[in-house]
Order: structure tokens, then C-alpha cells, then sequence
């Protein structure tokens, strides 16, 4: 019997797969753009091309599966699902494609998972590891204190921001006092429902992870390929943060693509994600940020591996 697992993380934004061995580790990782929230923020429904495109994606990880051999596993939905009328039909069908069991998490899932995944392999601090989560639809913060996770989860996430606020194209001043003012405001909300973030501030590790900092990371490493060696645990400054949120919001989509790093199918949110990075930083006083490669999907694999989830 194989002991080989699969996690299947449904996001606002893209649609991924870990596959994962007890006894080999990390088999295979997969991503793809499905925006699957498209027009969720707006409509409260997902839209018929977006579950189209996010089935496809499913059926071809569940041949990836079958080459490896996984038995067990698990399918998660975020934010997208969690605001949608149609989320459950969703899922049904998600299981179905899949073969596994299927959930919608909350948002204190997605960061208690989101935390173990992202501080394995981590060096000891004398500061106070936060890990920021940006998604699509939503932002996760999370830390542990006095022996305990806390976390939050802001309505804040790069498509949603992009939807409501900051817009597609070039920015304007009108469309990025917008998205500020609806970043602050989110901030605002976390930092009075969890105290502990003002606490521990400026002492903090800051570790990002998903797809805004990945991203950012490869565009600071330049790689015309993915390299994840290059991208894993790489600290970005807030200038180069600040630096690359200027540049990509002064441009059009077409031409954020050209930068070698720019991942296709994020060129038209990543300025969104980028503005909600550099107001988390200047919230909690810090200059920089570790990228992690390890997320959600290396909690939960954890968890299956360990026999927590049946």
C-alpha cells in the first residue's frame, strides 16, 4: 500500500496540487491560474466559465494522482468558495473529480495550517514569527503567543482589492487611494481583534507566502523559469516591495508580463497583492520579509501524513 497523499488547495486565485510521501517527501507540485473568484466580490456566485476552468484542473491532478499512486487525500476551497450561494455545488463536484473528501476551510484553518506549513525548516528567531498569507480573496496573519496560535483573516486578498478597488490596468491616484483606504481599514479591524499584533511589533519575522510574494520573489531573483531554490526563504526589502508596486501599477497587464518572474495570469492582480504587502510591513515597523515556498498544502500534507485526518 502506497503512503503517498494528495492536497488539492482550491483558491481565489489559482488552483494547486501537492503530492507527498512519508518516506519520500514532496513528489510533486503543480499551480495553475483558474481565478476561480471571478466576479465573486461583485455577484456572490461563482461564475460558470471559472468553475469550468477549475474542473479542468481538477480532472488532470487527478491523473497526476493516479500516477502516484495517492489513496489518501485531501481537497480544500478558501475564501471564493466560503462567499459563494453556489460554493457547496462547487465542492460536490470538486469530490467527485477528485476522488477525495472535500471541505471548505475557515479562515483560522487556513492559517493554522498556513503556519505549520511555512515555519518547517525555519531557523530559530529571537523575534516573533508572523506569517502573512495573501490570497486572492482573502489574507491570513497568524503568530504564536504565549504557547498559543492566533491568527485573523482580513477580507483582503490581490483579485479581491483588484475587483473593488485598484482596478486591472495602469493605476491611478484615485484607484490607489481606493485600494489604501480599503487595506487600512482591514488592518485596522486585525490589529484591534488581535492585540498581540501591536504587541509584538516592530519584533517581528515577517514570513509571506502564496502566490503575491512567490511572485515578487521570482521578479526580484529575475529567473525566466521557475527556480525554487532561488525563491524559498529569500528576504525582500519593503523598498524592493515598494519598487516593483510602482513599477507594475504604472504599467499596463501586457507589459508586467514581460518581466522575466512575472507568473501569467497574475499580472493583472499582483500590484493589488503587492499594496496589501507593503501596508502589512509598515503596520507591524518592519524593513523586510522572508519568502516561504512552503504553505498551506505542506500543512495539511503534514497532517494526512501524520494520521490527524483520517
Amino acid at each position: 500500500m502506497t503512503d503517498v497523499v494528495a492536497v488539492l488547495d482550491c483558491g481565489s486565485n489559482s488552483t494547486r496540487l501537492l503530492l507527498a510521501s512519508a518516506s519520500r517527501g514532496v513528489l510533486r507540485r503543480e499551480m495553475r491560474i483558474t481565478r476561480l473568484s471571478q466576479g465573486v466580490d461583485a455577484s456572490g456566485t461563482l461564475a460558470a466559465p471559472a468553475l469550468a476552468r477549475s474542473y479542468a484542473v481538477l480532472d488532470e491532478y487527478r491523473g497526476f494522482m493516479d500516477e502516484a499512486g495517492a489513496q489518501r487525500g485531501l481537497l480544500v476551497a478558501t475564501s471564493a468558495v466560503r462567499d459563494a450561494s453556489n460554493g457547496e455545488e462547487f465542492l460536490l463536484e470538486a469530490r467527485r473529480i477528485s476522488g477525495v473528501d472535500s471541505e471548505i476551510l475557515s479562515g483560522t484553518q487556513e492559517a493554522t495550517y498556513s503556519y505549520a506549513g511555512a515555519t518547517v525548516g525555519l531557523e530559530p528567531s529571537g523575534a516573533t514569527t508572523v506569517i502573512l498569507d495573501i490570497g486572492g480573496g482573502s489574507t491570513e496573519m497568524a503568530m504564536v503567543r504565549d504557547g498559543a496560535l492566533v491568527s485573523y483573516s482580513m477580507q483582503l486578498g490581490c483579485v479581491r482589492v483588484t475587483e473593488r478597488a485598484l482596478g486591472r490596468g495602469v493605476v491611478t491616484p484615485a484607484s490607489e487611494a481606493a485600494a489604501r483606504a480599503m487595506i487600512e481599514s482591514e488592518l485596522d479591524l486585525a490589529f484591534s481583534a488581535v492585540p498581540a499584533f501591536a504587541q509584538v511589533a516592530p519584533n517581528v519575522r515577517l514570513v509571506g507566502l502564496a502566490g503575491t510574494v512567490s511572485t515578487l520573489a521570482a521578479l526580484d531573483a529575475g529567473l525566466a523559469t521557475y527556480d525554487r531554490a532561488a525563491v524559498h526563504h529569500r528576504h525582500l526589502s519593503r523598498r524592493t516591495v515598494e519598487r516593483w508596486r510602482d513599477q507594475l501599477g504604472a504599467e499596463t497587464p501586457e507589459v508586467r508580463l514581460t518581466h522575466p518572474g512575472m507568473v501569467p495570469g497574475r499580472e493583472d492582480v499582483l500590484a493589488a497583492g503587492l499594496h496589501i504587502l507593503d501596508a502589512v510591513m509598515a503596520r507591524f515597523g518592519v524593513e523586510e520579509l522572508l519568502s516561504s515556498e512552503n504553505d498551506i498544502l505542506d500543512g495539511i500534507a503534514a497532517s494526512l501524513l501524520r494520521g490527524d485526518r483520517a
